[in-house]
């Protein structure tokens, strides 16, 4: 395991963070498939990390989603599987939504205009071939969207899902060969929600982020 961008963009304050993130991203890039067994001193042989550490991230990770524990099995790498992607969409459909529709009407200027550069960062990834750099950026585009909202409770919850998200839409991406399609198409939503935000519209704010989440649902029925 190396240090990618998901962890420089998220500096580690502590071994446990680290480790969490470690695994996080071999997670999200289905480098550990759903169902694989994590086992405490593998990933200790790997990271160079203790074992409290490493318990305290897996169980990070299974709050968010991303490892369940099995009795007489252990830690394993949920399974993405009909019911739960539709749950993860269903909920995406109600909390980013809502996210930029309260964004819309109660952001500031200053968050307008960092919305409108971060979509257009996003926009200008799509051509080259950093996936790490449209994945930080991405993160930080949604994060943005939960300050506007000014909602603590959806702040919160935008990052907790994130990852369970992202790790689709790199599921998606490996099926179709490439990730460049999708991320012109997630490009063109920020643009469109951010300027709907800029424009305080909120139901255009919400129509473009549901529409997008619903095509991506749409996306993993037929994949399954």
């Amino acid at each position: 395991m190396t240090s990618s961008a998901v962890i420089k963009d998220n500096p580690a304050r502590s071994q446990a963070e680290l480790a969490y993130w470690l695994l996080a991203e071999r997670i999200i890039r289905l480098e550990l498939p759903p169902g694989s067994v994590l086992l405490d001193r593998d990933v200790m042989e790997e990271t160079g990390i203790g074992r409290t550490p490493i318990r305290e991230a897996i169980q990070r990770l299974a709050t968010e989603g991303l490892t369940v524990h099995y009795p007489h099995r252990g830690v394993v790498v949920s399974e993405i599987s009909a019911a739960s992607t539709r749950s993860i969409y269903e909920f995406r459909m109600l909390i980013d939504g809502e996210a930029a529709r309260l964004a819309s009407m109660r952001r500031s200027d200053n968050e307008a205009n960092k919305l409108t550069d971060l979509a257009k960062k996003l926009a200008d990834l799509v051509g080259g071939d950093n996936v790490d750099r449209y994945v930080a950026v991405d993160r930080a585009f949604y994060a943005a969207v939960g300050a506007a909202s000014r909602n603590h409770y959806i702040e919160e919850t935008i990052p907790r899902i994130f990852n369970l998200h992202l790790r689709l839409w790199f599921y998606i991406s490996q099926i179709r060969g490439g990730w460049k399609l999708l991320a012109k198409q997630h490009s063109d939503m920020a643009i469109e929600a951010s300027e709907a935000i800029r424009l305080k519209d909120p139901d255009a704010a919400n129509l473009a982020v549901r529409a997008y989440i619903a095509q991506r649902q749409k996306d993993m029925r037929n994949l399954m």
